[in-house]
């Protein structure tokens, strides 16, 4: 219960501090902290999580992470349900919280409410394949250096940084593309707040994902066998 309390509450921080980033400070077309401001925002969370519960739920977060560590033989099949429900239920209590504090200011519109999406849910305007590809690919990516940065032979102690700023450098690619998910639980979290056309896109958001992780995961353990 401990490590998916852990996992619940990291993941409420992750949906929190980075789609509250986009949804609270990108907003002010001046002030704002923009695509690079959002991208370290969500960096900094899976950073600082990573520091404060990784010795105890491994800060996955994610259950695209959480499915490519057990695909990559790093994790027991049998916590995976678990940790998945923790995630999401995670996400959405972090996304209401977010609501609550947005929806206190005047003239308060939601709109996407830093949902993920393609064609006109696409930031940029890109088609159902192009944000396919992307999500699946970064995702891989996600994985293979989560793999890498925790593996024995890593240097110990650095992998919450490598991991954090992999992060930071997956939203500055597609943030323009998807809004950047990675993480079904970060997309159900907030679509679930946004609805309407959000809601019916969110299933491109899980899918991809999940693809990415395992491929990610069993790749890295390919060129690193020893």
């Amino acid at each position: 219960m401990k490590r998916l309390l852990a996992e619940f509450v990291g993941t409420a921080w992750l949906v929190l501090g980075g789609c509250g980033s986009a949804v609270l400070a990108a907003a002010f077309p001046e002030h704002g902290i923009h695509f690079v401001g959002v991208s370290l925002a969500f960096g900094l969370t899976v950073l600082t999580m990573a520091f404060a519960i990784g010795h105890i739920s491994g800060c996955h977060l994610n259950p695209a992470v959480s499915l490519g560590l057990m695909l990559g033989g790093r994790f027991d099949k049998k916590d995976l349900p678990g940790y998945i429900i923790a995630q999401v239920l995670g996400g959405i209590t972090g996304a209401g919280i977010l609501y609550l504090i947005a929806s206190g200011q005047a003239g308060f519109e939601k709109g996407g409410f830093a949902s993920n999406g393609y064609g006109t849910g696409s930031p940029g305007g890109y088609s159902l394949g192009s944000c396919f590809v992307t999500e699946v690919v970064m995702t891989a990516f996600f994985l293979f250096v989560i793999m890498g940065a925790t593996d024995g032979r890593a240097p110990a102690g650095f992998a919450p940084i490598a991991i954090g700023l992999c992060l930071t450098l997956i939203h500055l690619i597609s943030i323009p593309v998807t809004n950047t998910s990675v993480n079904p639980a970060r997309s159900i979290a907030v679509a679930v707040f946004a609805g309407g056309d959000w809601i019916k896109q969110v299933w491109l958001f899980i899918v991809a994902p999940l693809i990415g992780g395992g491929i990610g995961a069993l790749l890295y353990n390919q060129i690193a066998k020893k």
